[in-house]
């Protein structure tokens, strides 16, 4: 049996009670009469994870989705004690979960805290009530201000709240004032995304269409200037590309993902990464209810010397649907591409220890041109994208994968 290093837990609410028109994740809408089942299901797959990894420590925990706000604030305190149960859990750990600011009542609020959730991320996105309606959000800008008190009045004091620019119609000026109504909550996080237009979304046929404009890739990248210029002058430390902290509250639940450190995620479509195997579960919420509850014990373990303790463990969960084998060569690019979004880089020395090579001497061309180009830099045995780099993040990192 594979035993488990400390760990971060990702635990997925598919349900939406609406569908915004940008998003593809893997979120539904009307499908409300699975909720009791899917709770069972999504108990069984953290109980059956426990067993099988031999309850690991875990070191953060996140719900996300979806809207975990949307079910019922009973069904997220018994989730979570099934998560107590089956892990250990850090004392002092962080504990996530998103939320719809239209959800939030004093009652729920008070089941959160007493559940063990000790960390909210809000979706706001903007504090422009047109944008509000143009994106598909059922709350309003009032009641974003409103909601974000509400946590405070309940006893949350670790706040994030998320934004996004770069919208069809949103203009620089109307930009500034969600930044600044933003700063005046003085929330503990910011993470702040340009809108993608992903295909398959309504947002990207009505582009394509012609029924809404096209977002402006250029105003946008004037916004996100203003926005660290912004975020510096209050105070935030600027620690990933999208996201903000005052010091010492970045997110540790994501940090785990950027740094490539082992983590589970349990429910529909949730991605886990253990030693070199990635692998995901199904997307359908009732296929994955039905494998999880017709399935005593999970699937049988593989009688087969050829193939690892870890991968005969995967297999015995019946949710996962996809495995990946991580070589050498694709964990050490994955490495650069999610370690250089932090300000702090990579650190040489460390990926020397992991991979017996610097990336100067994996990626010795690589890395020399896009130094020339004004786009990396190192620096007390750090490599770090430059403030040039950050805008054009992704140009760097799809470098590394050529």
């Amino acid at each position: 049996m594979f035993s488990a290093p400390p760990i971060a837990l990702y635990i997925h609410i598919p349900f939406c009670e609406t569908k915004c028109p940008y998003c593809d994740f893997n979120t539904y809408a009307r499908i409300e009469p699975l909720m009791p089942g899917y709770v069972a299901a999504l108990i069984r797959e953290i109980e059956l994870w426990g067993d099988l990894l031999e309850h690991p420590t875990v070191r953060t925990v996140f719900f996300g989705g979806g809207t975990p706000s949307y079910l019922p604030s009973e069904d997220i305190s018994q989730i979570m004690q099934t998560a107590n149960r089956s892990f250990k859990i850090e004392e002092g750990a962080e504990v996530t979960l998103e939320a719809n600011p239209g959800d939030f009542t004093p009652d729920k609020l008070t089941t959160y805290l007493e559940s063990g959730i000790n960390r909210l991320s809000i979706g706001v996105q903007t504090f422009d009530d047109h944008l509000l309606g143009l994106l598909g959000r059922r709350h309003s800008a009032q009641g974003a201000l409103d909601a974000y008190r509400m946590a405070q009045d309940a006893g949350f004091d670790n706040i994030s709240i998320d934004l996004m620019y770069g919208l069809p119609e949103q203009t620089l000026e109307g930009w500034e004032s969600t930044l600044e109504k933003m700063l005046e909550l003085r929330p503990t996080h910011i993470s702040m995304y340009c809108l993608t237009l992903e295909e398959g979304t309504p947002f990207e046929a009505w582009v394509r269409l012609g029924r809404m404009s096209d977002p402006d890739p250029d105003l946008a990248a004037d916004m996100y200037e203003m926005a660290q210029d912004a975020m510096s002058d209050a105070g935030y430390r600027h620690y990933e590309i999208s996201n903000w902290a005052r010091d010492g509250l970045e997110s540790r639940h994501n940090l785990i993902y950027w740094r490539t450190e082992p983590y589970i995620g349990v429910g529909p479509g949730a991605h886990s990464y253990l030693g070199d195997i990635r692998f995901a579960n199904l997307n359908q919420p009732r296929e994955y209810i039905s494998r999880l509850m017709n399935a005593e014990g999970g699937k049988p373990g593989r009688d087969d010397a050829e193939v690892s303790d870890l991968k005969k463990t995967i297999d015995r969960v019946p949710s996962v649907d996809t495995t990946e084998h991580i070589d050498r060569s694709l964990a050490m690019a994955e490495t650069l591409m999610m370690g250089l979004r932090l300000d702090d880089g990579i650190s040489i020395p460390d990926f020397r220890a992991r991979f017996n090579q610097t990336p100067s001497e994996a990626y010795e061309s690589t890395i020399a041109d896009l130094t020339n180009l004004g786009l990396l830099k190192t620096s007390d045995d750090r490599l770090l994208l430059t403030p040039r780099g950050r805008i054009l993040g992704n140009e760097v990192f799809s470098r590394f994968f050529e």
